[in-house]
């Protein structure tokens, strides 16, 4: 198992690290993903919102426009139901907006029930890789164009403790993360030797989510750090700060 990576050391990130980049956030509706894209957006960042929930993503979009002044272009999509015709149109309509995609964050997950192997149901197991693995899979594989027409792009998955060591009951959400741990080694070693894309892993831990709620319910959340405090090593993986920086497991807590 590769050691997975901290944060930079007393990171400052320029206020204009992100500007005239463009970048897709997937799971921008929520947590991690709602507060990455705002952030994202206030250095400088063209936002394009994926999520489920179009009111959640309108928020989030008129929160960026507030904060900003700056239009964000939202796409409601189920990935639960995202397939290779999906993501042909994903493609199709981005291309007719832009001219190169600078990054995309995986953010999107779901849970899926935490039981044991033994017990584990069939399609809850086959829905928790569509959308942790599948999506993300077909989502990558249809931007690469446009990612390669960058001067520099960043992907980064959003990984997971259990994604780095198995635990008990983790059943398909585990799994997904070493599969999401897998696919960002084998897609940054295509990807080094003719592109300026680099690709990354990043475990956010225990972090105040209504994920790690549904994870956890006897847990105090507000013994947890907030999303807003990940937010360096975030802009640091999707800025050109990271240039060179490819193949590797990043940890916020650690």
């Amino acid at each position: 198992m590769r050691k997975s990576l901290r944060p930079p050391k007393r990171y400052q990130p320029d206020p204009k690290l992100l500007t005239n980049r463009t970048i897709l956030v997937t799971g921008a509706g929520d947590g991690i993903g709602r507060v990455a894209a705002i952030t994202y957006a206030k250095f400088g960042a063209n936002l394009i919102l994926l999520g489920r929930t179009r009111q959640k993503l309108d928020s989030v979009r008129d929160e960026i426009a507030e904060d900003t002044g700056q239009s964000s272009l939202i796409i409601p999509v189920d990935l639960a139901r995202f397939d290779a015709k999906s993501a042909v149109e994903l493609k199709r309509g981005l291309e007719g907006e832009y001219f190169c995609l600078d990054g995309i964050l995986h953010n999107a997950s779901i849970l899926g029930p935490k039981t044991k192997i033994e017990q584990y149901p069939y399609d809850d197991w086959i829905q928790v890789f569509q959308v942790n693995v599948h999506s993300a899979y077909l989502i990558t594989q249809a931007l690469l164009p446009l990612l390669r027409k960058a001067r520099d792009a960043t992907i980064v998955f959003t990984s997971s403790g259990v994604g780095r060591r198995g635990r008990a009951q983790w059943g398909a959400y585990s799994l997904s993360k070493f599969a999401t741990e897998g696919l960002t080694q084998v897609l940054s070693d295509e990807l080094k030797e003719d592109s300026n894309i680099r690709v990354n892993s990043l475990n956010p831990g225990a972090t105040r989510t209504a994920m790690r709620a549904e994870a956890f319910p006897s847990e105090d959340p507000q013994t947890l750090p907030t999303p807003e405090e990940h937010m360096l090593l975030y802009l640091y993986l999707m800025g050109p700060d990271s240039l060179g920086v490819t193949g590797r497991a990043f940890d916020v807590n650690n």
